[in-house]
């Protein structure tokens, strides 16, 4: 396969995973918002900060792995950001490469570049799917908040996902397609847990994007996951329990862990020489180390930050190797990391 198509591919499966990530956070906050008071230790509350945290600033998510991201700050002031505010820029504002509408129109460009690879009912879901957004959009910032643009935007991508799977080869096409959406999704789960959780001697009420037992609720609505928790489960959900859920569990697609293995599986699948990939063999340390740090625990809160700051660096170096393994060097996330 040549290394552009690959690279298409592996970008459409990043940022249609990129906007379904971005609108279940949305819609988990979102609903938290309107459940609990930010003021309440028990409130099912992440702060509209933490979003924009987990987000990256108002114009470009910067992907080298970095320890922290960078707070919302266009007003000069430090000042709360608004949930009106915080919902367009993520949803519907084509200035922000992170928004929704902008991950949705990257993947249709690079669906029509690889169109006589997919499969003609994969380009009608995701050509659907850019075009029904402007209508799906209206009233996002409403009385009726953002559901149903969410519902829809949800529905669309997992209609793209379904249809991939039904009608694609499973071959290197398949391959690089699924790597950057798990990819994607390991990415976006790491980014929530690594502004959710304390830094290191900071004790919960210091930080501001603390990962409260209730804000651990939030946290598992944001990522879809909070019914696979109720049932892999017999505790309530804690700061350390959905933290290790989130990073360990195999069980569940879009951990950490699984969603590594499922990048791993796809390049072994895609690689004619997998034993001497630089990707594959550094994604498979990762997963030891994470399978051996679930099986001993890690401690609460501080020790799990680090190994998510840890892995965040790691699959940082495996996007670069991945670009320059498959794709002749192509600088991973150019395109969205400038502004």
């Amino acid at each position: 396969m040549l290394a552009r198509i690959a690279h298409e591919l592996f970008w459409l499966g990043r940022n249609v995973s990129r906007a379904e990530h971005t609108a279940r956070l949305i819609d988990g906050v979102f609903q938290a918002d309107i459940q609990g008071s930010h003021d309440d230790p028990a409130g099912v509350t992440l702060s509209w900060d933490a979003v924009l945290a987990i987000m990256g600033s108002t114009a470009a998510l910067r992907y080298a792995g970095e320890a922290r991201v960078a707070t919302f700050d266009t007003r000069g002031d430090h000042s709360r950001a608004s949930r009106d505010e915080t919902v367009a820029l993520l949803s519907t504002d084509h200035t922000n490469v992170n928004s929704v509408v902008a991950s949705v129109e990257r993947a249709r460009q690079g669906a029509r570049t690889v169109r006589d690879v997919i499969s003609a009912e994969m380009w009608e879901a995701i050509n659907g799917f850019q075009l029904g957004l402007g209508e799906a959009a209206v009233g996002v910032t409403g009385y009726g908040g953002p559901y149903s643009f969410v519902a829809y935007v949800k529905s669309r991508a997992a209609l793209f996902w379904g249809v991939a799977a039904r009608t694609m080869l499973r071959d290197e096409a398949y391959a690089f397609l699924d790597a950057g959406g798990r990819f994607e999704g390991a990415d976006m789960v790491l980014r929530m847990l690594r502004v959710a959780l304390p830094s290191t001697g900071e004790s919960p009420d210091e930080h501001v994007f603390s990962l409260r037992d209730g804000q651990a609720l939030a946290l598992l609505q944001a990522v879809g996951g909070l019914q696979a928790y109720r049932r892999a489960s017999v505790s309530a959900p804690s700061a350390a329990a959905v933290s290790s859920f989130l990073l360990f569990t195999l069980s569940y697609p879009d951990s950490v862990a699984a969603s590594i293995s499922a990048v791993r599986d796809a390049l072994l699948l895609a690689d004619a020489s997998p034993r001497s990939s630089d990707p594959v063999l550094r994604l498979s340390r990762v997963l030891a180390d994470l399978d051996f740090r679930g099986r001993v625990g890690a401690d609460a809160n501080h020790g799990l930050l680090e190994l998510c700051e840890l892995v965040g660096r790691e699959l940082a170096l495996a996007d670069v190797d991945i670009s320059e393994r498959y794709f002749g060097g192509v600088a991973p996330a150019e395109r969205m990391m400038t502004a």
